[in-house]
């Protein structure tokens, strides 16, 4: 068998399929493999470049294949799509994974360390837990509008609902209960998984620094240092807030440049946990009163939602420049007027 130098690899739960190619860029290797034989059978291949989606179990792959000496990196699917010839077939996936991984164009997803998998299922769980509060609430409150027992808005206020279940008649109070306990042992999860989420932050040192940014939480830090640790793969700030969706989408042809709203490709979570603290950067800046910055001159001349996403994208140009650089954020101090 001649020498594998390249190898594009199709991730699935059981079967996995391998199309890997020479220096010349002959095929000599098209195959699938049980997840038993994954493993065992590059083990016994020389190093070569392994492309992969970064998809569900990719990262983990990822991993052990760089234990045992090959070049693994991980490319999002959108960006390999365009390299399929035809058809959706295991092993044209994989053919179009090999070609894609030796663009010098293309653009690739660092590999996560353990640490880092760990720390965001601690946020995809709590984000589900708090959607579950959500939906929970939701129908609290609309069942218990059917017997005339409303609340203002918040989710705080639906605890105060409790109260009112003994002059229900007795055939709701059953459910209603259920769903109150429901609703008060999925926000004790909650805070839980927030302390988790705490305690990741204050040993990591990273995350540390990007909280250090107005507007950027634990919640936020955490996330980033756990997505992005590495931002050699963009060529500027503004790069990575076109990847986190927070630019402008083109519709520009023959010389006439045309932008629509934001992009929101890339991460959602994170770009939803940018704008959040945008917004409470706002509503901070609003009660203190009248200013002359930057923030405060946006308000005056734009609608809120606007400003906080302009806000937002200067918030992940700062997150990018404090990751490349390894600096913290300092506060910039105003000139001083002449006198």
């Amino acid at each position: 068998m001649l020498e594998v130098c390249t190898v594009g690899i199709d991730l699935a739960k059981n079967v996995i399929q391998v199309h890997g190619i020479d220096a010349n860029g002959k095929v000599v290797v098209r195959r699938q493999l049980r997840r038993s034989q994954f493993l065992a059978f590059f083990e016994e291949q020389p190093s070569c470049l392994i492309g992969m989606e970064a998809c569900s179990g990719a990262h983990h792959w990822g991993r052990q294949l760089r234990k045992i000496g090959h070049d693994v990196r991980l490319m999002p699917p959108s960006y390999v799509k365009p390299y399929v010839k035809r058809g959706k077939t295991d092993a044209a996936d994989a053919a179009a994974i090999c070609e894609a991984v030796t663009r010098p164009s293309m653009r690739f997803v660092p590999v996560k360390s353990e640490a880092a998998s760990a720390a965001l299922v601690l946020h995809r769980a709590r984000d589900f837990f708090v959607g579950q509060v959500t939906q929970t609430g939701n129908a609290i409150r609309a069942h218990m509008a059917e017997f005339g027992i409303v609340v203002a808005k918040g989710a705080k206020r639906v605890e105060d609902l409790a109260s009112e279940l003994d002059s229900l008649p007795e055939a709701a109070r059953l459910p209603l209960q259920a769903l109150f306990d429901q609703f008060v042992q999925t926000k004790a999860r909650i805070d839980r998984l927030t302390a988790e989420i705490e305690e990741v932050h204050r040993q990591s040192e990273m995350s540390q620094r990007l909280a250090s940014i107005p507007g950027v939480g634990v919640l936020t830090a955490t996330a980033i240092a756990a997505t992005t640790p590495d931002v050699s793969n963009f060529g500027s700030a503004r790069d990575y807030a076109a990847w986190l969706g927070l630019t402008p989408k083109q519709h520009s042809t023959g010389g006439k440049p045309r932008s629509g709203g934001i992009s929101k490709m890339g991460n959602r979570y994170i770009r939803r946990l940018l704008y959040l603290g945008a917004m409470a950067q706002i509503m901070v800046r609003r009660r203190r009163g009248p200013s002359t910055d930057w923030l405060s001159r946006k308000l005056d001349t734009k609608e809120t939602k606007i400003v906080a996403i302009a806000l937002a994208n200067r918030m992940a140009r700062t997150i990018f420049a404090l990751l490349r650089d390894g600096t913290s954020y300092r506060t910039q101090i105003p000139a001083a007027t002449p006198g």
